[in-house]
C-alpha cells in the first residue's frame, strides 16, 4: 500500500474554561500490583480536580456524554453549539515523512515550590489480572466481564475469528478520531503533583492528540492508510462532545465508506481511595511506558449496537497482540455496557492511555508501542481472510 493520507481540522480559539470533569470505569475489583504489597485495591474511583483547590467534578466514565442530556459542560464553558461535519483539505504528504520524536520526561520541581495546600501525591501502580472473578484469559493478557453476560457467553462469542480484514488498498481503511481532544497529562514524572493543574491543554502537541499522530505513523509506515482527525470535539464545551465527534465519524464513513477501523483515544484519570492520583506504568525496553486499556462495549438489548461482538473479537485480537509484543503494556480489556460511538462501525474501539498522573513522555512511548501492534495485528487479521 502506498501513500497514506493524513487529515486534520482545527476549531477556532474561544472562551477559556476553568475546569475539567471527566470520568472513569470501574475497575474496582481489579488487581494491583503495589510494588511488593499484596492484594487488590479496594476501589478505584476517578476525578479531575478544580484550580484552586476546589472540590472535585466527578462524571462517571461510564455515563458518556452521549447517553446523558442533562451532562453538565464545564464552568464558564460555552454553552452547545452547532455542529456540522466538513472534510478538511487533503493534504499531500511526501513519500518519507519525519516521524515525530517522542517527547522526553521534564525535570521533576522541588516539592517546596507546590504550597502544600495544593501539594498531592501520586502512587505508581502495575495493573495485573488473573482468570476468574470476571477475569478471562485471551491468547494474551486479559478481559475483564463487566456485563450482565455470563463470563461462558463472552467466551462463546471470543471462540470466533474477527471478520475484520483490510483490503490492498492506497484508501485509508484507519480513522483514528479523539472525543476529548484536550485530554492531557502530568508535567513531570515526581510522586507529587500540584492540585491546582487541571490535565487539559488545548495545544495538540501536549494533548492526546500528539498520540494519535504517533499512532498513526506506525500504522502507516506498515502501508495501512489512516485518516487523524484533530478535531477537539470537547472544547469549547465539553458537553455533548460524543454526539460531535459522531457527526464527525459518520463523515469519514460517507467520504471514505473503506475506513475499516475507528479508534477514539483517550486520556483516563484514576485516584485510589487515599485520594492519590494513579500513575499506572509499565516497563517497556527499560522505560516507563502508560498502562493502557480498550474499551469494548456490550449491547444491553436498548442501545441499538448489532456489531458488539465483532468489536469485542477486534478487541481480543489487539489486546492479545499488544501484550505479545509488550507484556505488561496493557490494562485487561474492559467490556461493558457503553455505546461511545461504538454502533458506527464494525471495528470501533476506545482505548485509554495512561492516566492524568502519567506523563506525555510515558503515553507517546505506549502510543508507539500500540501503533506498532495494531499494525501487526491489522496485517495478521488480514493474511486470515
Amino acid at each position: 500500500m502506498g501513500r497514506t493520507k493524513r487529515l486534520g481540522k482545527k476549531l477556532r480559539p474561544l472562551l477559556s474554561w476553568a475546569a475539567a470533569a471527566v470520568l472513569l470505569a470501574g475497575m474496582s475489583r481489579l488487581p494491583v500490583d503495589w510494588g511488593g504489597l499484596m492484594g487488590r485495591t479496594a476501589a478505584v474511583s476517578a476525578m479531575l480536580m478544580l484550580p484552586e483547590g476546589g472540590a472535585a467534578v466527578v462524571l462517571d466514565r461510564l455515563f458518556p456524554a452521549e447517553e446523558k442530556e442533562d451532562e453538565p459542560a464545564f464552568p464558564n464553558a460555552l454553552p452547545v453549539y452547532e455542529y456540522s461535519f466538513t472534510p478538511p483539505e487533503e493534504e499531500v504528504l511526501p513519500a518519507q515523512k519525519e516521524e515525530t520524536a517522542l517527547p522526553q520526561e521534564e525535570a521533576v520541581p522541588q516539592r517546596e515550590s507546590i504550597p502544600e495546600e495544593y501539594r498531592g501525591t501520586v502512587t505508581e501502580v502495575t495493573y495485573t489480572a488473573q482468570a476468574g472473578d470476571g477475569y478471562i484469559p485471551l491468547a494474551a493478557g486479559y478481559l475483564k466481564n463487566s456485563t450482565a453476560l455470563s463470563d461462558a457467553q463472552v467466551r462463546e462469542v471470543l471462540a470466533e475469528s474477527p471478520a475484520l480484514r483490510l483490503e490492498s488498498t492506497d484508501s485509508p481503511q484507519v480513522l483514528i478520531v479523539h472525543t476529548h481532544a484536550t485530554e492531557a497529562f502530568a508535567p513531570y514524572a515526581g510522586d507529587f503533583c500540584d492540585l491546582r493543574e487541571d490535565w487539559r491543554s488545548q495545544d495538540n502537541g501536549e494533548n492526546v492528540v500528539l498520540l494519535g499522530e504517533i499512532m498513526a505513523q506506525e500504522l502507516e509506515k506498515a502501508g495501512i492508510g489512516v485518516i487523524h482527525d484533530e478535531t477537539q470535539h470537547d472544547y469549547p464545551s465539553y458537553n455533548g462532545s460524543y454526539e460531535r465527534s459522531a457527526e464527525t465519524i459518520r463523515g469519514y464513513l460517507e467520504e471514505y465508506p473503506g475506513i475499516r477501523v475507528v479508534i477514539d483515544l483517550h486520556r483516563d484519570a484514576i485516584e485510589n481511595p487515599a485520594g492519590n492520583l494513579i500513575r499506572p506504568v509499565a516497563q517497556v525496553d527499560g522505560k516507563k511506558a502508560a498502562q493502557v486499556m480498550i474499551i469494548a462495549g456490550c449491547d444491553d438489548g436498548t442501545m441499538d449496537l448489532p456489531g458488539w461482538r465483532e468489536n469485542l473479537r477486534w478487541a481480543a485480537a489487539l489486546q492479545s497482540r499488544i501484550e505479545t509484543d509488550f507484556p505488561g503494556l496493557t490494562r485487561p480489556v474492559f467490556f461493558c455496557h457503553r455505546k461511545y460511538n461504538m454502533d458506527l462501525t464494525g471495528g470501533s474501539l476506545l482505548i485509554e492511555f495512561g492516566s492524568h498522573g502519567n506523563t506525555l513522555a510515558q503515553a507517546a512511548l505506549s502510543a508507539r508501542c500500540v501503533g506498532q501492534s495494531m499494525a501487526a495485528a491489522l496485517q495478521e487479521l488480514s493474511k486470515e481472510g
